[in-house]
């Protein structure tokens, strides 16, 4: 598993890994039952603060993403399709939303942003 942080982000470095992991886990790279690293192991990886890869684990188990066993570790947990979508659908509608505030600052009506959206729909396939 491999995570890149960046200092220019501006995200805060816990977050850069949550959302890598969900990233990873919803792309299916990461599997239900899968191992994560341990907190300490991520850390000295990563040559951050144990802190701020707990903090990550934290949110990843409190969003579903992962379960922490005692003694054992952090664990991928069994995802459903539809909480899945959900997600997914979530992160779509950020991003749909972010596009459309910069459409908005570059003067773009919103039948151009549909004709947009449109054509980009029509690459795809």
């Amino acid at each position: 598993m491999h995570i890149h942080l960046s200092n220019a982000s501006d995200k805060p470095i816990y977050e850069q890994i949550t959302i890598q992991l969900k990233e990873a886990i919803l792309a299916n790279k990461l599997h239900a039952g899968d191992a994560l690293p341990s907190i300490r192991v991520l850390a000295k990886d990563l040559k951050i603060s144990v802190m701020t890869t707990k903090r990550a684990y934290a949110d990843l188990e409190r969003d579903g993403f992962i379960e922490t066993v005692a003694g054992k570790g952090s664990f991928v947990t069994e995802r459903n399709q539809d909480f899945l979508r959900e997600e997914l659908l979530r992160q779509v509608e950020d991003h749909l939303q972010k596009a459309v505030r910069l459409a908005k600052t570059a003067g773009l009506s919103n039948e151009e942003v549909q004709d947009l959206v449109t054509l980009m729909l029509e690459e795809d396939h």
